[in-house]
């Protein structure tokens, strides 16, 4: 079976409270419950995590990326700064979307940078919760390819 790890960056865990007008209204695990029904559709294992440290995001990639799992990766502002994820991506060999619910490139200058897009399959951007599953149903065939299972 296809395997997805969903990681959330800091400050992730207050959405539905967290700047609506930016963020929208959706919490955290009202999206958690939306990816899972999807994911149930598509035949996919969710893994679904959020944290506020760096370093337990580097360790979820890495275990992803040993396992041969999809990751979609929300990094929050770890995305503009963190040259350790972008490591631990590439050094897993993890397939990895990066994906936000704004639209970064509308938003402040140093949003505008990624340290991590270089390494990712793709990056989803400014669809809201719905970037979540943009983000599963543009990773699944890409695991399908590459580990031979049919599409």
């Amino acid at each position: 079976m296809i395997a997805v790890h969903v990681l959330n960056g800091p400050n992730l865990n207050l959405l539905g409270t967290r700047e609506p007008q930016t963020y929208g209204s959706a919490t955290l695990a009202d999206i958690e419950a939306s990816l899972r029904a999807r994911a149930g559709e598509l035949g996919v294992d969710l893994v679904f995590r959020q944290s506020n440290h760096e370093g337990d995001l580097v360790t979820w990639i890495q275990e992803a990326g040993k396992a041969g799992a999809g990751v979609l990766l929300n990094a929050g502002a770890y995305t503009h700064t963190s040259v350790a994820l972008r490591d631990a991506i590439a050094g897993a060999g993890a397939l990895a979307v990066e994906l936000h619910l704004s639209n970064v490139h509308a938003r402040e200058s140093f949003r505008h940078h990624s340290f991590i897009a270089p390494v990712c399959a793709g990056v989803i951007c400014g669809f809201g919760a719905r970037s979540y599953t943009l983000a599963l149903e543009a990773i699944v065939p890409l695991l399908q390819a590459r580990s031979g299972a049919k599409a």
